[in-house]
């Protein structure tokens, strides 16, 4: 019996290891259209964006929107196809430049336009993009976004757009790549007259038509294609002025009539946003186009200067402290996290999604930052370290490149949790301050890779942190302090770890902070007393074993 039971053990255990064995050697698989998505294709390569205008008409009893995107571009290399992306089921009914009817080839979600005249270098042309249709509807956004068709509470329609990922072009003709942001916006949306749009940048005019209004927007900034946005409903508006770094800045709220009394008191959470992170990021990046906070039917995104909320007017994140200190209940979630975003994502933007925790990463540590300013820096670290329990350490947090793939979802947590690692390496408080508010100068406006963003870090902060992104961007095991204690000496070494990590920690050695300097091999240090209590600072994410 007891052979029997052994046996169906090694069989058992044989199974599972095989399985282990068959998902780690699992592959993601990339297609055609991901890499005519994420990568920056030759038809893409030669152009660069300067101007779009997109002007349209959005019928909510249809779910229907037809009109153009004017797209500006001058020429970095002759060459005669241009590609341009919308997403089934939209289609591109014409393509118009110098009054001439371009030929378009389909691929997929992407479109070839065969162009007739000359692209010399230097020159600045345009062409007329015209298409039509149902969008694809957002199903859980803005996670799967799309367009959300929605009612109030009053039957009015409430509409917005969500689409980071799942890019831009899903609702409207663009470069859906993120490496060329366009350099100026007008954004014209035409709306049955009982409704108004809200887009990003300043409402420059409305124009009545019949029974509809245009509200044309105009973003003065450059702005990424996900940043876009359009927000639909019977909005009332209320607003602030805040005396800035830069100046004046005009902080406008859209909200449902119903809510406006809510949200008058949820919104004071703006202008202490802006306040802590002037002070931790610099000067707000789109001081030109204002900062509007405007209320949505999901739960909200970081569309630039137009960030939407749909946080049901509660502290936290619907109420829920994602922490569990008790400290995530001090601010509106979505007011802070989005909000964040101006920095990191509209300010500073990733040229690829697989390097999406520039975004998500540095926002997610802005929280802890909000609460450091307001309570304290001991109330800080015990919120980001709080928001550890949701790291999952499935796949490593940088995704595939060129192929429209981000990586894993501990860019948050864990992408704040390396941030306020790194801050305990650096130790000098000032220094990582400057290096925040120098990150948002150096890089004020562009697009960026992961290498520009760690050299900085590590040439601003003196030191070589290249193995700490490694072991916490690209690998997904959480570095172990091993050490042991041999009559006065204390043994210690780095395990669990990539090729070359050598972090120093500080440790509580009898209640007296040391800094110990491990590597991968064993180094000792000289003790006072045999066997102390040995406690390894918790602002670290690492793990530590006494052997």
């Amino acid at each position: 019996m007891k052979n029997r039971l052994l046996t169906i053990f090694v069989f058992c255990f044989s199974l599972l290891s095989l399985s282990a064995q068959t998902v780690s050697a699992e592959k993601q698989v990339f297609t055609h259209q991901d890499t005519l998505r994420g990568s920056i294709t030759p038809e893409r390569a030669w152009w660069d964006l300067t101007y779009y205008h997109l002007d349209i008409k959005v019928k909510p009893e249809e779910k229907f929107i037809s009109g153009k995107n004017t797209v500006q571009y001058r020429v970095l290399q002759p060459d005669s196809v241009m590609q341009i992306d919308l997403q089934s089921p939209l289609k591109i009914t014409k393509v118009i430049q110098n009054n001439q009817e371009l030929r378009v080839r389909d691929d997929g979600n992407a479109h070839f336009i065969y162009l007739k005249g000359p692209q010399k270098i230097g020159t600045v042309n345009s062409l007329d993009v015209y298409y039509e249709g149902k969008p694809k509807e957002a199903i859980r956004p803005p996670w799967d976004g799309g367009v959300s068709w929605e009612k109030d509470k009053e039957g009015n329609d409430f509409i917005a757009t969500s689409c980071q990922g799942l890019g831009a072009s899903v609702w409207w003709p663009c470069k859906d790549h993120m490496y060329d942001e366009v350099d100026s916006m007008l954004i014209s949306i035409n709306v049955p007259k009982n409704l108004m749009d809200v887009s990003n940048g300043r409402l420059r005019s409305i124009e009545q038509y019949g029974d509809t209004k245009t509200y044309n927007w105009f973003v003065k900034n450059p702005i990424n294609n996900y940043g876009v946005n359009m927000n639909i409903a019977n909005y009332v508006e209320f607003s602030d002025n805040y005396d800035g770094m830069a100046g004046n800045l005009t902080m406008d709220y859209y909200v449902l009539p119903y809510d406006l009394e809510k949200a008058k008191e949820q919104f004071k959470d703006a202008p202490k946003m802006m306040k802590a992170f002037e002070y931790w990021f610099g000067p707000y990046p789109f001081y030109a186009d204002g900062y509007k906070l405007v209320e949505v039917p999901y739960l909200g995104m970081e569309h630039q200067s137009s960030v939407t909320y749909g946080n049901k007017f509660m502290k936290g994140y619907l109420g829920r402290d994602l922490s569990g200190t008790g400290w995530g209940l001090k601010f509106d979630f979505i007011i802070i996290h989005e909000s964040g975003h101006e920095w990191f994502a509209n300010n500073i933007t990733y040229k690829d999604i697989a390097d999406m925790w520039i975004h998500e990463s540095f926002t997610n540590y802005s929280e802890s930052l909000f609460i450091e300013y307001y309570y304290g820096k001991e109330a800080a670290a015990e919120y980001i370290i709080g928001t550890r329990k949701g790291i999952k350490n499935d796949k490593p947090i940088i995704g595939h490149y060129d192929v429209n793939n981000e990586g894993s979802g501990d860019m948050y947590p864990k992408g704040g949790n390396m941030l306020h690692t790194i801050r305990q390496v650096i130790d000098d408080d000032e220094k990582w301050r400057d290096i925040l508010r120098g990150l948002n100068r150096e890089f004020y406006h562009q697009t960026v890779t992961t290498k520009q963003i760690e050299n900085y870090i590590s040439k601003q902060a003196g030191m070589d942190l290249k193995p700490i992104f490694d072991q916490y961007l690209r690998d997904t095991r959480i570095p172990i302090l091993l050490y042991i204690t041999m009559d006065n000496t204390l043994k210690y070494r780095w395990s669990n770890v990539v090729d070359g990590f050598n972090m120093p920690i500080k440790v509580s050695v009898n209640g007296k902070w040391v800094w110990l300097h491990p590597e991968i091999t064993w180094k000792s240090m000289d003790l006072d007393t045999p066997n102390p209590s040995i406690k390894v600072d918790k602002n670290f994410y690492v793990n530590s074993e006494r052997l």
